[in-house]
């Protein structure tokens, strides 16, 4: 398409009311998009595309005198069968293009993409064309490309290989040609569109999933035989059998979906925490929906940048459907493109955008998982809005602000600080922002637990929890507000009983939240409750597979109900996600100290950096294995940076040295300060030799843990 004035502005008018588009023989076959500098190829192209009988729309030949310029491509656009792109700097730099190119995509209309010279392509038209044929006339000269050029448009155009019309719609997936030297690849994940329309659709698209009655778009390699009725097999029995065919069947649980991080289309890497924001936010809409199995955010943010194929994604995280997307967000305005995969087959289902105000982006995400329930045929909720919306905010600047402070990664009393600054600025602007109060809740309790004073941590944790319990006043049924509040009494309060009350709320109003589940988990092994605490943990790991976190807390689980061996596995495949995760090392020491193994306890928590956690076990390890003078260098360094902070910990160290009086001493000041560390006292087996002295009972008492 050439390029022209006023164009952008233009295509948005028209695309309120597009109509049939016309030539002087009825609708075309082929959209040809180009840039006016490639004129005489895209007369070259319409050339041969109409001498082999297709009939083509070409801008300004087929533009109607009198007709708006940009109606008439809009028009064109909708109802043509193909896109023939001529691929090249001109068409890479022309925002015209980059808008027929996406305008086509909206309508799930196929791409071959004629190659002419190899600069590269920006992100953006990349995107779009991802799954598009590529045929390459860089080398070779178009004149040769020509008849590839037909005979793909021929495929793609022909009334016999099109897919059957539905109410709902589905994307066409062509196969990518191999990149060629010098040719910028295009992505593997990229798309966007509007957050509940998204929902909506998705869940229709993978309701076909399910019955694996969808229509399958054809993946078509120029010059291919058309293939066989017998082919268009169902995605499970497709993937039962691979080339080696030694392999297991890859069969996903039902009604299952994975939610990858958008791309954030704003060339601003700024906006990062928008886009992954979003996509966030988009999951918890679907995981607060009855019936669906949602990978945890975790594990599919894991995959981002990473280039990995969809397929591979699925199998890591045991999912039937894939959703990516991207974000563009201008002023008060968001574009959201979406598509939805099945990820047995690679096939798209469905992809659409969207372009909406800010202020209903609450709106999108209801109709987004609305969709995606009911294309996974899940019970849908009477009025699904009053679930995903919940909690939320109208405030396009509030939203933005939650936003920014969801996406700091807290590794600093600095990142700690902003974070927590970020969710004021949500409050102040909407006071009745229930997720900011939660968030915010939990970010201050992480800072009074890592950089607050102790003589001061008890009271920033009431002020945390006082915004926890704000929460759940404005979102009585938000499950992330009652988790906050009941990690708020557990661990900042040391109330036990109103604790579990609060967990057990969460879970029921998010059953399938890992977040949720593990949490749970953790406190049910600290209560004593071994092999509940065990099944919560393991399906947190079940939804969150390739997260360490999920790996940590169930060695966690199982460190503290005497299943060492177990604890260690547990977190060794923790470490093998993430060699970071330092406390992993300590605690997997801890697990080697229950064993009696204590020189291979040694070696684990020696791993550096060291935390608090090594130290601790060092300090047990280096006794047992009569390493005096070096188990008390490690307590005094704990003394020296900790303080009373550590009081907790040291009854423990003191205990398993057999000193009894200290230990029992410092069990005290931790009770006097309310050490977090008292919620583990139930079941900490370090505490052990501590167990029949009336102090220590004494404490226990008081701590009222239920049974």
């Amino acid at each position: 398409m050439v390029d022209r004035s006023g164009g952008d502005e233009a295509i948005g008018a028209a695309e309120v009311a597009p109509r049939s588009a016309h030539t002087g023989s009825g609708s075309a076959d082929v959209f040809i998009s180009y840039a006016s500098p490639d004129r005489g190829v895209a007369d070259a192209v319409c050339g041969a595309l109409e001498g082999g009988g297709l009939i083509c729309w070409v801008a300004p030949r087929d533009v109607v005198p009198g007709e708006f310029y940009a109606d008439s491509i809009v028009r064109a656009i909708d109802a043509t069968k193909v896109i023939v792109l001529v691929l090249s700097k001109n068409s890479a730099d022309s925002p015209h293009v980059l808008r027929e190119v996406e305008r086509g995509s909206s309508k799930r209309h196929p791409v071959v993409s004629l190659r002419i010279d190899l600069a590269p392509l920006p992100s953006a038209l990349e995107y779009f064309l991802n799954t598009s044929h590529w045929l390459d006339a860089s080398a070779s000269g178009v004149d040769s490309a020509l008849p590839k050029v037909v005979a793909a448009v021929r495929h793609l155009a022909s009334p016999v290989l099109m897919e059957p019309a539905h109410p709902i719609g589905t994307a066409k997936s062509e196969e990518k040609l191999a990149s060629h030297p010098g040719m910028a690849a295009p992505a593997s994940r990229r798309t966007s569109r509007s957050l509940i329309a998204i929902i909506a659709l998705v869940g229709v698209a993978l309701a076909y999933f399910v019955a694996d009655k969808f229509w399958l778009s054809k993946r078509v390699t120029i010059g291919s035989a058309q293939p066989s009725a017998s082919s268009m097999t169902s995605g499970a029995s497709a993937a039962a059998t691979n080339a080696g065919g030694g392999t297991a069947a890859f069969a996903p649980p039902a009604h299952s979906i994975a939610v990858l991080p958008f791309v954030n289309m704003s060339g601003d890497p700024k906006q990062d925490y928008f886009s992954d924001g979003l996509s966030e936010e988009l999951l918890n809409s679907l995981v607060s929906l009855r019936g669906l199995q949602v990978a945890a955010r975790t594990s599919s943010f894991s995959f981002k940048g990473s280039g990995t194929d969809v397929a591979e994604i699925a199998r890591k995280l045991n999912v039937g459907a894939v959703l990516e997307g991207s974000v563009r967000k201008d002023g008060g305005r968001v574009r959201i493109t979406a598509q939805l995969i099945n990820a047995v087959t690679g096939f798209h289902l469905w992809s659409q955008t969207y372009d909406r105000d800010l202020k209903n982006v609450l709106v999108l995400q209801t109709e987004i998982a609305t969709a995606v329930t009911k294309a996974l045929q899940a019970t849908l909720l009477a009025d699904a809005s009053t679930v995903v919306e919940l909690g939320g905010t109208h405030d396009p600047h509030a939203f933005d602000a939650y936003l920014r402070g969801r996406g700091i990664e807290v590794i600093s009393k600095e990142t700690n600080l902003a974070q927590i600054a970020a969710f004021d600025e949500a409050i102040r602007l909407d006071p009745m922002y229930a997720k900011a109060y939660a968030s915010k809740g939990m970010s201050l309790g992480r800072y009074a637990g890592s950089y607050e004073s102790a003589s001061n941590a008890r009271h920033v944790m009431e002020e945390a929890h006082a915004l926890s319990e704000k929460a759940v006043q404005l979102a009585p049924n938000l499950a992330e507000a009652h988790l906050d509040l009941a990690e708020s009494y557990d661990r900042g309060l040391l109330d036990f009983a109103h604790g579990m009350a609060e967990y057990e709320r969460a879970l029921t109003l998010g059953p399938g939240d890992a977040r949720v589940l593990g949490s749970y988990a953790i406190f049910l092994a600290r209560m004593g409750h071994a092999d509940a605490a065990a099944a919560s943990a393991q399906r947190a790991v079940t939804l969150d597979p390739v997260n360490a976190g999920s790996y940590h807390s169930l060695g966690y689980v199982f460190l503290f109900s005497h299943r060492n061996r177990e604890a260690i596995a547990a977190f060794d495949r923790a470490l093998s996600l993430d060699p970071q995760l330092h406390w992993a090392h300590g605690l997997r020491g801890l697990a080697y100290l229950g064993l009696g193994e204590f020189e291979t306890a040694r070696q684990s928590c020696s791993t550096p950096p060291p935390s608090w956690v090594d130290q601790l076990c060092l300090a047990v390890a280096y006794d047992k294995l009569g390493r005096k003078a070096e188990a008390q260098a490690e307590v005094s360094q704990m003394k020296a940076v900790q303080g009373d902070a550590m009081a907790y910990q040291f009854a423990s160290i003191y205990a398993q040295w057999g000193d009894m009086p200290t230990a029992l001493d410092w069990l005290e000041v931790a009770y006097r300060l309310k050490d977090p560390g008292l919620a583990w006292l139930k079941i900490d087996f370090l505490l052990d030799p501590l167990r029949h002295e009336p102090r220590f009972e004494e404490i226990e008492r008081k701590l009222h843990f239920p049974s």
